[in-house]
C-alpha cells in the first residue's frame, strides 16, 4: 500500500510509519516542518518515505498527494495536555482537529483515484468524564470542551463517506509508551516520589502503544472494518491502581499522591485531563477479532519498562 500520514512525526505516528516502512509498504509524510521530519526519517533508513510539506489549516499543493495513495491515516492535532486551556490554546486545539480534518477530506474527496479508506484519530474525551459509569462504541457524547472538540472533528471526518471511501474513527484512550502520558509520570517514581493523581479514583482508560499501531494497521487492511471503534485495551483501571502497579513494577512506593489543586495550578481548566477520566470499554473493537498483545495494565507497563 502507499498511505500518507498526518502527525507522522508524533508518538504513534513514528512508530506507524516504522511499522508500515518494515512491511515494506510506501508511507507519505504530510508535515509542517520538514527538516524535523528528515531527521525522524532518514532517507537511508526510510527509502520508502516521501516527505511533504502540509499546511494543515488550509488548502494547497500537497493535496495533490493524496490521489495516489491508497488510505490515509491522521493523526494530526494540537496537543491537549501541555500548557494552560488559555482561551487561544483551546481555540488553536479545536482548528488543528477541526479544520485539519477538514482539509484532510477535502483533498480525498478531490482526489482522482481516491483512497479506499480514511483513519481518523478522535479521542475518548467525547464521552465527557464520569467516576460512575462506562462508555462504549455506542454511548451518548458529553458535553465538555474535549467532548465538543470530539464531535467537531469526528463531524468532519463523517463527509468522506460522500464521496465513497471508507471511514474508520478510532477513539484514543491514553496511550502508553516510551513517552507521551507515561514519561511525564515515570520521573517521579524514580525519585520515590510518586503516587496517585489527584482523588486517585478517577478511571484511567489506556491502550499500549504497540496494540493501537496494530489496530490502526488492522484498519488500514481489512475492508470490513468500518465506524467507530474505541482504541482502548480491555481492562480500564482507576488512578490509584495505575499508580500501585505501577511503583510493584518500578520496584518504587507510590504513596505519595499529587493533590488537585497542584495540577490545577499548573494546567488550569486542563487539569480535567488527568484529574477527571471515564471507563472506556472497546466493545466494537473486541468484536472484529482484534488480539490484544497487552490487555492487562500489568503485562503493558514491564514491557515498557524493561
Amino acid at each position: 500500500m502507499k498511505v500518507a500520514i498526518t502527525g507522522a512525526t508524533g508518538f504513534v505516528g513514528s512508530l506507524l510509519v516504522q511499522r508500515l516502512h518494515g512491511k515494506g509498504h510506501k508511507i507519505v509524510v504530510l508535515t509542517r516542518n520538514t527538516a524535523f521530519a528528515q531527521k525522524v526519517f532518514p532517507s537511508e533508513a526510510f527509502p520508502n518515505v516521501e516527505i511533504v510539506a502540509h499546511t494543515p489549516n488550509t488548502s494547497g499543493s500537497w493535496q495533490s498527494v493524496i490521489a495516489s495513495c491508497d488510505g490515509v491515516v491522521n493523526l494530526a492535532g494540537e496537543p491537549i495536555g501541555e500548557g494552560r486551556w488559555t482561551p487561544e490554546r483551546k481555540q488553536e486545539i479545536l482548528n488543528s482537529r477541526k479544520l485539519g480534518t477538514q482539509k484532510i477530506v477535502e483533498a480525498i474527496v478531490n482526489a482522482n483515484p481516491k483512497p479506499t479508506v480514511l483513519i481518523n484519530a478522535s479521542a475518548i474525551g467525547y464521552y465527557g468524564t464520569s467516576e460512575t459509569a462506562n462508555f462504549d462504541e455506542t454511548s451518548q457524547s458529553g458535553n465538555d470542551f474535549l467532548a465538543q472538540v470530539c464531535q467537531a472533528w469526528e463531524a468532519e471526518a463523517t463527509k468522506v463517506k460522500d464521496a465513497g471511501v471508507r471511514l474508520v474513527i478510532l477513539r484514543f484512550g491514553i496511550v502508553l509508551g516510551n513517552g507521551g502520558a507515561l514519561g511525564k509520570m515515570i520521573p517521579p517514581f524514580k525519585l520515590f516520589a510518586g503516587g496517585p493523581i489527584g482523588s486517585g479514583q478517577q478511571w484511567f482508560s489506556w491502550i499500549h502503544i504497540d496494540d493501537l499501531v496494530n489496530l490502526i494497521m488492522q484498519a488500514l487492511t481489512k475492508p470490513e472494518i468500518e465506524g467507530i471503534y474505541n482504541a482502548t485495551a480491555p481492562n480500564p483501571v482507576r488512578m490509584a491502581d495505575l499508580s500501585q502497579t505501577l511503583g510493584q513494577v518500578m520496584n518504587r512506593p507510590s504513596w505519595l499522591p499529587v493533590p488537585a489543586f497542584a495540577i490545577e495550578a499548573l494546567l488550569g481548566d486542563g487539569a480535567i485531563v488527568v484529574l477527571e477520566g471515564q471507563q472506556v470499554l472497546p466493545k466494537r473493537t473486541v468484536e472484529t477479532g482484534f488480539e490484544y498483545k497487552y490487555p492487562n495494565l500489568e503485562s503493558a507497563l514491564r514491557q515498557i519498562l524493561a
